[in-house]
Protein backbone atom coordinates (compact mmCIF):
# COMPACT_ATOMS: atom_id res chain seq x y z
CA UNK A 1 0.00 0.00 0.00
CA UNK A 2 1.26 3.19 -1.20
CA UNK A 3 2.19 5.75 1.79
CA UNK A 4 0.51 9.05 1.02
CA UNK A 5 3.81 11.09 -0.06
CA UNK A 6 4.45 8.33 -2.60
CA UNK A 7 3.80 7.97 -6.60
CA UNK A 8 2.68 5.57 -7.97
CA UNK A 9 4.42 3.94 -11.31
CA UNK A 10 3.45 5.32 -14.71
CA UNK A 11 1.15 2.88 -16.95
CA UNK A 12 1.87 1.40 -19.98
CA UNK A 13 1.96 3.64 -23.10
CA UNK A 14 -0.89 4.72 -25.22
CA UNK A 15 -2.00 2.48 -27.79
CA UNK A 16 -3.86 3.89 -30.44
CA UNK A 17 -2.80 7.74 -29.92
CA UNK A 18 0.61 8.33 -31.30
CA UNK A 19 3.71 8.68 -28.75
CA UNK A 20 2.82 11.60 -26.93
CA UNK A 21 5.53 14.21 -25.17
CA UNK A 22 6.00 13.63 -21.68
CA UNK A 23 2.94 15.23 -19.90
CA UNK A 24 4.09 18.51 -17.71
CA UNK A 25 3.80 18.67 -14.26
CA UNK A 26 0.89 19.96 -12.83
CA UNK A 27 1.67 24.09 -11.85
CA UNK A 28 1.92 24.49 -8.35
CA UNK A 29 -0.97 27.02 -7.44
CA UNK A 30 0.09 30.20 -6.89
CA UNK A 31 -0.52 32.12 -3.50
CA UNK A 32 -0.88 35.65 -3.47
CA UNK A 33 2.06 37.94 -2.57
CA UNK A 34 2.25 39.87 0.65
CA UNK A 35 -0.06 43.00 0.02
CA UNK A 36 1.53 46.55 1.83
CA UNK A 37 -1.10 48.57 3.04
CA UNK A 38 -1.75 51.36 0.53
CA UNK A 39 -0.90 55.36 1.20
CA UNK A 40 -2.44 58.12 -0.33
CA UNK A 41 0.12 60.30 -1.98
CA UNK A 42 0.84 63.64 0.25
CA UNK A 43 1.37 67.08 -1.11
CA UNK A 44 5.07 67.75 0.10
CA UNK A 45 3.41 71.28 0.65
CA UNK A 46 0.55 70.01 3.09
CA UNK A 47 1.23 69.45 6.38
CA UNK A 48 1.39 65.68 7.19
CA UNK A 49 -1.60 64.43 8.95
CA UNK A 50 -1.14 63.16 12.21
CA UNK A 51 -0.44 58.95 11.57
CA UNK A 52 -3.31 57.03 11.83
CA UNK A 53 -3.30 52.91 12.36
CA UNK A 54 -2.98 51.23 8.95
CA UNK A 55 -4.79 47.92 7.75
CA UNK A 56 -2.95 45.03 8.44
CA UNK A 57 -1.33 43.33 5.65
CA UNK A 58 -2.64 40.39 3.68
CA UNK A 59 0.12 37.56 4.40
CA UNK A 60 0.96 34.41 2.80
CA UNK A 61 0.53 31.50 4.49
CA UNK A 62 4.13 30.83 4.65
CA UNK A 63 4.60 34.36 5.97
CA UNK A 64 1.82 33.77 8.56
CA UNK A 65 4.06 30.74 10.15
CA UNK A 66 6.81 32.49 10.33
CA UNK A 67 5.22 35.07 12.69
CA UNK A 68 5.91 35.53 16.39
CA UNK A 69 3.97 32.90 18.01
CA UNK A 70 2.84 33.21 21.56
CA UNK A 71 5.18 32.15 24.43
CA UNK A 72 3.18 29.72 25.65
CA UNK A 73 0.44 27.97 23.33
CA UNK A 74 -2.97 26.73 23.35
CA UNK A 75 -2.98 23.26 25.42
CA UNK A 76 -5.83 22.51 22.29
CA UNK A 77 -3.34 23.36 19.77
CA UNK A 78 -0.87 21.16 21.02
CA UNK A 79 -3.47 18.40 21.77
CA UNK A 80 -4.97 18.73 17.85
CA UNK A 81 -1.03 18.41 16.15
CA UNK A 82 0.36 15.93 18.74
CA UNK A 83 1.01 12.72 16.69
CA UNK A 84 -0.21 9.09 17.58
CA UNK A 85 2.31 6.63 17.18
CA UNK A 86 2.34 3.45 15.92
CA UNK A 87 -1.02 4.19 14.21
CA UNK A 88 -1.94 4.06 10.30
CA UNK A 89 -5.40 5.17 8.98
CA UNK A 90 -5.70 4.00 5.51
CA UNK A 91 -8.59 4.76 2.83
CA UNK A 92 -9.35 2.33 0.19
CA UNK A 93 -9.61 4.20 -3.17
CA UNK A 94 -10.20 3.20 -6.58
CA UNK A 95 -9.25 5.57 -9.87
CA UNK A 96 -10.20 4.79 -13.38
CA UNK A 97 -11.89 5.82 -16.45
CA UNK A 98 -14.91 4.55 -18.47
CA UNK A 99 -15.48 4.92 -22.14
CA UNK A 100 -18.04 5.09 -24.55
CA UNK A 101 -17.99 4.67 -27.97
CA UNK A 102 -20.40 7.11 -30.13
CA UNK A 103 -21.38 4.46 -32.88
CA UNK A 104 -22.94 6.31 -35.61
CA UNK A 105 -22.07 9.69 -33.58
CA UNK A 106 -18.43 8.46 -33.88
CA UNK A 107 -16.18 10.21 -36.27
CA UNK A 108 -12.21 9.81 -37.10
CA UNK A 109 -11.14 12.10 -34.54
CA UNK A 110 -13.63 11.84 -31.88
CA UNK A 111 -14.93 8.55 -32.09
CA UNK A 112 -15.72 8.33 -28.30
CA UNK A 113 -17.09 10.00 -24.69
CA UNK A 114 -15.11 9.23 -21.11
CA UNK A 115 -14.52 9.76 -17.72
CA UNK A 116 -11.94 9.68 -15.81
CA UNK A 117 -12.42 9.47 -11.96
CA UNK A 118 -11.02 8.99 -8.33
CA UNK A 119 -13.71 7.48 -6.02
CA UNK A 120 -13.80 5.80 -2.55
CA UNK A 121 -13.30 1.79 -3.13
CA UNK A 122 -16.77 2.08 -1.25
CA UNK A 123 -18.27 4.78 -3.18
CA UNK A 124 -18.42 7.08 0.21
CA UNK A 125 -17.02 10.78 -0.02
CA UNK A 126 -13.59 11.31 -0.32
CA UNK A 127 -13.66 14.76 0.65
CA UNK A 128 -13.27 14.07 3.67
CA UNK A 129 -9.41 14.01 3.57
CA UNK A 130 -9.53 15.35 -0.41
CA UNK A 131 -9.18 18.94 -0.99
CA UNK A 132 -9.09 18.91 -4.94
CA UNK A 133 -7.90 16.68 -7.46
CA UNK A 134 -5.28 18.01 -10.75
CA UNK A 135 -6.24 15.75 -14.01
CA UNK A 136 -3.18 15.92 -16.51
CA UNK A 137 -4.76 15.18 -19.97
CA UNK A 138 -2.65 14.62 -23.36
CA UNK A 139 -1.20 18.31 -24.77
CA UNK A 140 -3.70 18.32 -27.71
CA UNK A 141 -6.70 18.68 -25.38
CA UNK A 142 -7.52 22.17 -24.72
CA UNK A 143 -6.51 23.58 -21.31
CA UNK A 144 -5.30 19.74 -20.34
CA UNK A 145 -4.39 20.73 -16.60
CA UNK A 146 -7.95 20.27 -15.37
CA UNK A 147 -8.61 21.08 -11.55
CA UNK A 148 -11.57 19.65 -9.47
CA UNK A 149 -12.02 21.11 -5.95
CA UNK A 150 -15.19 19.51 -4.74
CA UNK A 151 -16.71 15.79 -5.05
CA UNK A 152 -17.37 13.50 -7.30
CA UNK A 153 -13.59 14.32 -8.17
CA UNK A 154 -13.99 13.35 -12.12
CA UNK A 155 -13.94 14.73 -15.32
CA UNK A 156 -15.52 14.27 -18.95
CA UNK A 157 -13.93 14.25 -22.40
CA UNK A 158 -14.10 12.82 -25.75
CA UNK A 159 -11.47 12.19 -28.14
CA UNK A 160 -10.22 9.01 -30.62
CA UNK A 161 -6.43 8.15 -28.91
CA UNK A 162 -5.65 6.01 -25.89
CA UNK A 163 -2.98 7.71 -23.57
CA UNK A 164 -1.99 8.36 -19.77
CA UNK A 165 -3.24 10.52 -17.42
CA UNK A 166 -1.39 11.54 -14.41
CA UNK A 167 -4.09 12.23 -11.57
CA UNK A 168 -2.29 14.51 -8.27
CA UNK A 169 -4.51 14.11 -5.05
CA UNK A 170 -4.47 16.94 -2.75
CA UNK A 171 -5.12 17.04 1.00
CA UNK A 172 -6.81 18.73 3.64
CA UNK A 173 -3.61 20.92 5.74
CA UNK A 174 -4.76 18.89 8.96
CA UNK A 175 -4.48 15.15 6.53
CA UNK A 176 -1.29 15.78 4.72
CA UNK A 177 1.56 18.39 3.53
CA UNK A 178 2.36 16.11 0.51
CA UNK A 179 0.63 15.49 -2.27
CA UNK A 180 -0.47 12.12 -3.98
CA UNK A 181 0.53 11.25 -7.45
CA UNK A 182 -1.52 8.44 -9.42
CA UNK A 183 -1.11 7.65 -13.10
CA UNK A 184 -3.68 5.92 -15.33
CA UNK A 185 -3.32 4.53 -19.22
CA UNK A 186 -7.09 5.73 -21.20
CA UNK A 187 -8.33 2.49 -22.53
CA UNK A 188 -10.96 3.28 -25.65
CA UNK A 189 -10.77 -0.07 -27.00
CA UNK A 190 -11.51 -3.72 -25.13
CA UNK A 191 -8.21 -6.13 -24.85
CA UNK A 192 -10.05 -8.86 -26.54
CA UNK A 193 -11.45 -8.61 -29.78
CA UNK A 194 -15.16 -9.57 -29.25
CA UNK A 195 -16.63 -8.10 -32.16
CA UNK A 196 -18.22 -5.04 -33.12
CA UNK A 197 -18.18 -2.17 -30.56
CA UNK A 198 -21.24 -1.48 -28.65
CA UNK A 199 -22.65 2.01 -27.14
CA UNK A 200 -24.02 -0.06 -24.68
CA UNK A 201 -20.85 -1.39 -23.00
CA UNK A 202 -18.41 0.59 -22.12
CA UNK A 203 -14.84 -0.22 -21.40
CA UNK A 204 -13.73 0.25 -18.05
CA UNK A 205 -10.52 0.25 -16.98
CA UNK A 206 -9.88 0.24 -12.49
CA UNK A 207 -6.76 0.32 -9.97
CA UNK A 208 -7.52 -0.53 -6.49
CA UNK A 209 -5.31 0.83 -3.79
CA UNK A 210 -5.08 2.14 -0.08
CA UNK A 211 -3.73 6.12 0.57
CA UNK A 212 -2.18 5.12 4.35
CA UNK A 213 -1.28 8.02 6.64
CA UNK A 214 1.39 7.18 9.24
CA UNK A 215 1.36 8.63 12.48
CA UNK A 216 -1.86 11.14 12.48
CA UNK A 217 -2.43 13.89 14.36
CA UNK A 218 -5.27 13.39 17.06
CA UNK A 219 -7.29 15.97 15.38
CA UNK A 220 -7.55 14.22 12.48
CA UNK A 221 -7.47 10.88 13.91
CA UNK A 222 -10.93 12.08 15.71
CA UNK A 223 -12.63 13.72 12.62
CA UNK A 224 -12.35 10.32 10.72
CA UNK A 225 -12.77 7.57 13.57
CA UNK A 226 -16.14 7.39 12.18
CA UNK A 227 -15.78 7.93 8.96
CA UNK A 228 -16.95 5.08 6.68
CA UNK A 229 -14.30 5.74 3.92
CA UNK A 230 -11.83 5.08 6.79
CA UNK A 231 -10.08 2.16 8.22
CA UNK A 232 -9.32 2.98 11.70
CA UNK A 233 -7.43 0.74 13.84
CA UNK A 234 -7.77 0.45 17.19
CA UNK A 235 -5.16 2.78 19.79
CA UNK A 236 -2.41 0.91 20.56
CA UNK A 237 -2.69 0.33 25.02
CA UNK A 238 -1.39 3.40 26.82
CA UNK A 239 -3.28 6.23 24.31
CA UNK A 240 -6.60 7.59 25.26
CA UNK A 241 -8.40 10.13 23.74
CA UNK A 242 -11.69 12.07 24.89
CA UNK A 243 -14.96 10.94 23.16
CA UNK A 244 -15.20 12.80 19.59
CA UNK A 245 -16.98 15.42 19.52
CA UNK A 246 -19.75 17.20 16.55
CA UNK A 247 -17.70 16.19 13.80
CA UNK A 248 -16.47 19.15 12.43
CA UNK A 249 -17.08 19.86 8.34
CA UNK A 250 -14.78 20.86 6.27
CA UNK A 251 -16.49 22.92 3.42
CA UNK A 252 -16.88 20.29 0.76
CA UNK A 253 -18.58 17.72 3.34
CA UNK A 254 -21.63 19.75 3.74
CA UNK A 255 -23.04 18.40 0.51
CA UNK A 256 -23.25 15.48 -0.30
CA UNK A 257 -19.96 13.61 -2.20
CA UNK A 258 -20.52 10.27 -2.57
CA UNK A 259 -21.05 7.83 -5.46
CA UNK A 260 -23.34 5.62 -4.92
CA UNK A 261 -25.90 6.93 -6.90
CA UNK A 262 -23.28 7.84 -9.49
CA UNK A 263 -25.13 7.47 -13.28
CA UNK A 264 -21.86 5.34 -14.05
CA UNK A 265 -22.34 3.04 -10.49
CA UNK A 266 -23.57 0.29 -12.62
CA UNK A 267 -19.87 -0.11 -14.13
CA UNK A 268 -17.86 0.47 -10.91
CA UNK A 269 -15.69 -2.83 -10.21
CA UNK A 270 -16.53 -3.99 -6.21
CA UNK A 271 -13.68 -4.27 -4.78
CA UNK A 272 -13.33 -6.16 -1.30
CA UNK A 273 -10.52 -7.77 0.45
CA UNK A 274 -12.33 -11.40 -0.21
CA UNK A 275 -11.95 -10.72 -4.10
CA UNK A 276 -8.30 -9.67 -3.46
CA UNK A 277 -7.56 -12.79 -1.60
CA UNK A 278 -9.14 -14.86 -4.21
CA UNK A 279 -7.14 -12.98 -6.92
CA UNK A 280 -3.63 -13.58 -4.80
CA UNK A 281 -4.64 -16.93 -4.63
CA UNK A 282 -5.00 -17.92 -8.08
CA UNK A 283 -1.79 -15.66 -9.47
CA UNK A 284 -0.16 -18.00 -6.68
CA UNK A 285 -1.32 -21.33 -8.42
CA UNK A 286 -0.26 -19.95 -11.49
CA UNK A 287 3.35 -19.38 -10.28
CA UNK A 288 3.56 -22.46 -8.94
CA UNK A 289 2.29 -24.64 -11.62
CA UNK A 290 5.37 -22.79 -14.09
CA UNK A 291 7.67 -23.38 -11.42
CA UNK A 292 6.58 -27.33 -11.66
CA UNK A 293 6.70 -27.58 -15.17
CA UNK A 294 10.22 -25.72 -15.46
CA UNK A 295 11.49 -28.22 -12.82
CA UNK A 296 10.28 -31.11 -15.04
CA UNK A 297 12.31 -29.33 -17.96
CA UNK A 298 14.90 -29.49 -16.06
CA UNK A 299 14.85 -33.11 -14.58
CA UNK A 300 14.37 -33.98 -18.00
CA UNK A 301 17.37 -32.38 -19.21
CA UNK A 302 19.68 -33.59 -16.48
CA UNK A 303 18.48 -37.08 -16.89
CA UNK A 304 19.70 -36.78 -20.42
CA UNK A 305 23.38 -38.27 -21.70
CA UNK A 306 26.06 -35.46 -21.82
CA UNK A 307 26.11 -35.26 -25.50
CA UNK A 308 22.03 -35.48 -25.71
CA UNK A 309 22.35 -32.63 -23.38
CA UNK A 310 24.32 -30.44 -26.09
CA UNK A 311 22.26 -31.35 -28.63
CA UNK A 312 19.28 -29.85 -27.19
CA UNK A 313 20.57 -26.93 -25.62
CA UNK A 314 22.27 -26.09 -29.51
CA UNK A 315 18.53 -26.84 -30.68
CA UNK A 316 16.75 -24.65 -28.31
CA UNK A 317 18.91 -21.76 -28.67
CA UNK A 318 18.45 -21.91 -32.54
CA UNK A 319 14.52 -22.00 -31.85
CA UNK A 320 14.35 -25.69 -33.04
CA UNK A 321 13.82 -27.06 -29.25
Amino acid sequence: MPQASSSSSPATAAAAAAAAPPLPQPAADPSPSAVPASEEALDPQTPAPPPQAQPEAVLTAGQKALRSKPTRPPEDSDKKNKKLKDVEISFPIVYGTISFWLGKKASEYNSHKWTVYVRSATNEDLSVIVKRVVFQLHPSFTNPTRVVEQPPFELSESGWGEFEIAITLYFHSDVCEKRLDLFHQLKLYPEEDTGPQSTKKPVVVETYDEIVFPEPTEAFFQRVQNHPAATVPRLPPGITLPPPGPMELVPHEKKRGDTKDHPLSQWFSNFSEADELLKLAAARQQVQAHIAKLRRQLSMIDGMPQQSKAVSVQGQQFGHG
